[in-house]
């Protein structure tokens, strides 16, 4: 049944008046957009794809890297969301805008065009620069970029349809323009996250996120363009209806994003899931439609496999996502709604992107029936095979509880759209050489004199060749898309099918599902194997339920006896007041982070075999926070081995080379005395990596952003006001040693998003530490939360050169960006003695003094466990104060010379020397070991 007036869409004359600034082209068959000249739609979508390609090949690098690469699962899922979907978006949105609207652009709207989408690409890539290196400053200005990018292409997709005539399905291009605007919401919200909100801020932030991305800009672009494409794939019109009905879906769509995204940043559940609800029927009401074209023509090659399947994950994962709101309510975790975020971004987005370019990019390169039908045949090319490892895999990844087999359903998943690189290199390779040939004898032909009138002829092929042919749906390839949809099937033969439906079909599906298969049972043969002495745990059907708390660095209950066989389910509360906890257990569930007060649900499920878990959190596991699970009424080989925090390997650092390009020479400079004297200071806690020796980073925990907190200097009797930040993910405090006050108020644990004012008045001279209290203390020193607050003697002379000098120990893991090591710490196996916060540092950017002048060291040892006897090769003290008092005075005729001064852990003071020759000097640690360690440094003495 031909739909009433539809195909005069395919009739209506092209218009332009002028959107973008270019001249109006009235009049201009609409063939004339399928020319390859100039700013034609084939030249130009090549220019604009070229991006996609890009985030495809680094996509595959970055999946292969493996978690080399920080930021990993971030960058995979961010890739096919902003590199690949959203590019994707802004070259087939303005295609199918030009199809719809019967429109051509002229060249400076191209370049236009062009210019958007490199402007898109330089947001993505900042925003990546920003996740990799910790900056959430760049996240912001990437995230910026990138929401004003799509803005701008939405207010274009606004102008071209203001300007075109009317058309059928114009309100399909109004929705691509309101969805445009959704993705600078939701790109806000991302870049939010990436200054780390704590609960229950980052599970909302998360929720409105994807509302505002997936089920808005994603969903509404998706839903529109499937409303024509879909029966387009599968070369059959569309039903009677349907785009009447797929318009009410979206405005559903739109309705679904504004309940869902106000719920979740209210943290009104109910409302949240009501929005997932209305997403999901807006989602039926097109698949109504989907399924009703399939039923009069079955999908028959990989685009039609894809895209059909993807639908049907992005509906699984709604329906999984309101099971999750609903569940879990007002304890919703960020990590709860992010278990499928691999299954929707895989599954749904980039396998339906991939399986949209594959129908579309042979019928855009064009040439005519016989070269898209060898375009296809490259393209679709064990389409099957492809499809079914990559839907096969993910419902594996999804089901499966063993890692070795969610492991193989993830790569296999991964080698299925993958698949789709080799098939674009073939597709390519086999047109251009076709291409070429038609072009050249459509020059023959025109050059060939008719012999009545001596006018060119052109044969119907060589026309083709030229550009105003037909696509191999039948429709021409300027708007096949949408022309093919609304027209009833052809009554001559299609030449494009490539796949038929029958027996290599069905034999590409049986060797896919086969490898999937089969590989996947070898993985649960290993996982059999490591899981060998649960076998005898046999499911009961019957579930326990522990209440426990987590207070004091412990849990309570830490020891739980659970039947074998019986489902765990630990109700878990952090009654801490300051401190932040999660519990991990060894069998892989992760309850999430937990701030003072909250509580969550972790499902363990049956265990197969006794086991450990501890707060994940730097330190809290070597202070005790533990949970021993035994089963009750297993075998003795169903009751495991305890897991014990083991001890790293030491680290092999280079310290002959210089420090990173990215690293900056502490200033070791005392820094001037302030005039004022009341002295307010701003410490802020900050959490990320940072170099501590040559190609050597550790998860910092820092006052400031830097290893080492600021050298503050103050005189005797000022007052000092400390105002405390905490932008970290734990809890953190402060102690400073110069204050004499009650360590309950002033020393307190704050947690994240607290803050904390401290008041104390400088009673007495000399170099006093402050650091982190929180325990475990050693931890937190050693990953650099220290300073110095420098007090001069009220007598002291001046000198020519002040310096100060701060030597700390740190204890470092197996790979670079890892929280300090507490087992190391435990054993006291240091692996690096610095000073001022990097190892070595002065070896590459000597201290500078002249001979004659007199030089000031302050020194103190901040440990956390580590003394020190600072002395300098070559030179000798004729003043040595330490801890309040002088041992000698330069002005005592009575006093000899010193060749160090020995500091235990936390104790500090200063010398002075004159040198009296040009040369290079080396200060140390004279405990050898330690300055083998890093802790040395030059002078550079000039005449």
């Amino acid at each position: 049944m031909q739909l009433e007036n539809e195909s005069s869409l395919s009739q209506t004359p092209g218009r332009d008046d002028g959107v973008h600034g270019e001249p109006a082209d009235r009049g201009r068959s609409r063939h004339s957009g399928s020319t390859d000249r100039g700013g034609g739609r084939r030249s130009w979508h090549r220019r604009a794809s070229r991006p996609v390609s890009f985030w495809l090949v680094a996509l595959l690098v970055v999946a292969l890297a493996g978690p080399v690469i920080h930021q990993q699962r971030w960058l995979l899922v961010h890739m096919v969301t902003l590199g690949v979907a959203t590019t994707s978006i802004l070259v087939w949105g303005q295609y199918f805008t030009e199809a719809i609207l019967h429109t051509k652009l002229g060249d400076e709207a191209r370049r236009v065009q062009v210019w958007r989408i490199w402007t898109l690409q330089i947001g993505i890539a900042t925003a990546c620069v920003g996740m990799i290196g910790d900056w959430p400053w760049a996240v912001m200005a990437g995230a910026t970029i990138v929401g004003l990018a799509v803005a701008w292409f939405g207010i274009g997709l606004a102008r071209q349809v203001h300007h075109a005539l009317p058309g059928r399905f114009d309100s399909t291009v109004r929705f691509y323009a309101a969805a445009a605007c959704l993705l600078p919401f939701g790109a806000s919200l991302g870049a939010i996250m990436a200054f780390s909100p704590r609960e229950p801020w980052r599970s909302r932030l998360l929720l409105a996120h994807q509302g505002f991305n997936i089920l808005g800009f994603i969903s509404v672009t998706v839903l529109g363009t499937l409303m024509t494409l879909w029966p387009t794939v599968l070369r059959t019109p569309m039903l009677p209806g349907q785009s009447r009905r797929g318009r009410r879906a979206l405005w559903l769509v739109l309705a679904a994003v504004g309940v869902l995204t106000g719920g979740a940043l209210a943290g009104l559940w109910w409302l949240a899931g009501a929005g997932v609800l209305l997403e999901f029927v807006a989602l039926l009401v097109v698949a109504v439609d989907l399924v009703g074209c399939a039923a009069r023509r079955p999908p028959r090659d990989y685009p039609g496999y894809a895209i059909g399947a993807a639908i049907v994950w992005f509906g699984g994962w709604l329906v999984w996502l309101l099971a999750t709101i609903v569940a879990h309510r007002d304890t919703l975790m960020y990590e709860q709604l992010s278990i499928l975020t691999p299954a929707v971004v895989m599954g749904f987005l980039l396998q339906l992107l991939l399986g949209a370019m594959s129908y579309l990019m042979p019928m855009v390169m064009g040439g005519g029936p016989s070269v898209v039908r060898a375009t296809n045949a490259r393209m679709h090319a064990f389409g099957a095979t492809r499809a079914v490892l990559t839907n096969a895999g993910l419902l594996i990844w999804v089901l499966a509880r063993g890692r070795a087999v969610q492991l193989v359903g993830i790569v296999t998943a991964g080698i299925g759209l993958a698949g789709f690189l080799p098939a674009m290199i073939a597709m390519v390779r086999t047109a251009i050489p076709l291409l070429k040939e038609r072009g050249m004898a459509a020059a023959r032909a025109r050059a060939t004199p008719h012999p009545d009138n001596g006018a060119s002829t052109i044969r119907r092929s060589d026309a083709e060749a030229s550009g105003h042919d037909k696509d191999a749906g039948g429709g021409t390839r300027t708007d096949g898309v949408v022309a093919n949809a609304t027209r009833k099937p052809a009554t001559h033969p299609d030449p494009s099918p490539t796949t038929p439906p029958g027996r290599r079909s069905f034999v590409e599906s049986v060797v896919g599902l086969s490898a999937v298969l089969g590989a996947s049972a070898a993985a649960h043969g290993w996982d059999e194997h490591r899981a060998s002495s649960a076998i005898h745990v046999a499911p009961t059907g019957h579930t326990t339920t522990i209440e426990m708390t987590a207070h004091d660095m412990r849990f309570h209950p830490d020891h739980v006896e659970l039947p074998a066989g019986d489902r765990l389910v630990v109700r878990l509360t952090n009654t801490d007041p300051a401190q932040v906890h999660d519990l991990q257990l060894a069998s892989g569930p992760y309850s999430g982070r937990l701030d003072p007060g909250q509580t969550t649900t972790l499902d363990a499920g049956v265990l197969e075999q006794s086991q450990e878990g501890w707060c994940t959190l730097v330190g809290h596991r070597s202070m005790g926070m533990t949970l021993r699970v035994d089963l009750v009424g297993a075998t003795s080989s169903d009751r495991g081995t305890p897991a014990s925090e083991a001890t790293s390997p030491r680290r092999t650092v280079d310290l002959t080379q210089p420090p990173g390009r990215g690293f900056h020479t502490r200033d070791a400079r005392l820094p001037p005395l302030e005039a004022s004297r009341t002295h307010h200071i701003g410490l802020t806690v900050r959490e990320g990596e940072l170099e501590v020796a040559p190609a050597t980073t550790l998860a910092a925990m820092t006052y400031n952003g830097q290893f080492m907190g600021p050298v503050l200097r103050a005189r005797l009797g000022d007052r000092m006001q400390v105002h405390l930040v905490n932008d970290g993910s734990m809890g953190h405090s402060i102690d400073f040693h110069a204050s004499r006050t009650s360590p309950d108020t002033t020393m307190r644990t704050i947690s994240p998003g607290q803050s904390l004012d401290v008041e104390f008045t400088i009673d007495h001279a000399g170099i006093w530490l402050y650091h982190c209290s929180t325990t475990p203390m050693s931890a937190h020193i050693a990953a650099g939360m220290f300073g110095a607050l420098i007090v001069a003697p009220a007598d002291l002379p001046t000198v020519d050169r002040q310096y100060v000098l701060v030597q700390s120990e740190t204890y470092l893991a197996e790979q670079n960006n890892q929280p300090v090591d507490t087992g190391r710490i435990a054993d006291e196996k240091v692996d690096l003695t610095m000073f001022n916060g990097h190892a070595n540092q002065y070896l590459f950017a000597p201290l500078q003094a002249r001979v004659g002048e007199r030089v000031r060291f302050w020194v103190l040892a901040a440990g956390p466990s580590r003394g020190m006897s600072f002395h300098i090769v070559g030179a000798q003290f004729d003043t040595v104060f330490k801890e309040g008092a002088y041992l000698l005075r330069r002005d005592d005729p009575g006093s000899g010379g010193s060749q160090a001064l020995d500091l235990a852990s936390c104790q500090g003071g200063f010398v002075e020397t004159v040198f009296t020759e040009p040369g290079r000097y080396t200060f140390v640690n004279h405990s050898f070991v330690e300055m083998e360690r890093g802790a040395r440094g030059f002078i550079e003495v000039r005449p």
